[in-house]
């Protein structure tokens, strides 16, 4: 199987495999690969639950739709990361619940959406930024994430949900939803009444010294 067709079944995998754990619903939200030829993006308005491998939509590197259904409508925003950061071969967009509603209660901060809570979120996630809220498929929302892709691998867009990028699909599907249930997380306690605090600084040092960890 070549490299094309390997990648067209892993997004109608991991497409499927979000939906069908509630990270997506009905028709929002898409996923797109890096082809040493172009991309590949899920289609305009397609259910991530149900991809057909070969209506994946494919669009070459000066951006003309050469195959498969007609590309999602925020294909600007997925090459507003792979046009700056070569070492990014895949994107993924949804609309998750815990994560939109965080925006609608309110974010930690706008230049970082949650809070440090636990190690995996420092060392999976790291910081992610919000973008206010643009009507979708709006090119000011691309220029933005093109301002941002070096310095993050993810953002919040405001109502519309994340959207992660890392060097490969099942990469960028981990990171969504270790974001995602930390805003899950976050807001139970909210719920509650019952403080979130942050790891110290020491504790984060200790994950970059150990792990790498980008924070």
């Amino acid at each position: 199987m070549n490299q094309e067709s390997t990648l067209r079944e892993e997004i109608a995998r991991i497409g499927k495999s979000l939906f069908e754990r509630g990270y997506a619903t009905g028709t929002a939200g898409n996923i797109s690969a890096r082809l040493d030829d172009g991309w590949l993006i899920t289609p305009t308005d397609a259910c991530l639950g149900d991809l057909d491998p070969a209506r994946i939509a494919k669009v070459s590197t000066s951006g003309e739709w050469v195959a498969g259904d007609k590309p999602s409508k925020t294909l600007a925003l997925h090459r507003s990361v792979y046009d700056h950061q070569p070492d990014m071969h895949a994107v993924v967009h949804t609309h998750s619940t815990h994560l939109v509603a965080l925006t609608l209660a309110g974010v930690w901060r706008e230049d970082d959406v949650l809070p440090p809570i636990t190690p995996y979120y420092v060392m999976k996630v790291g910081h992610v930024p919000l973008i206010a809220y643009r009507r979708p498929g709006d090119p000011q929302v691309a220029e933005r994430v093109r301002e941002l892709a070096g310095s993050v691998r993810g953002v919040l867009l405001d109502r519309l949900g994340p959207v992660v990028w890392h060097r490969s699909l099942r990469e960028a599907s981990a990171m969504l939803e270790e974001l995602e249930e930390t805003a899950r997380l976050v807001l139970m306690m909210q719920a509650q009444g019952k403080p979130v605090e942050p790891l110290s600084a020491d504790q984060i040092d200790e994950l970059r010294t150990t792990f790498g960890a980008r924070w």
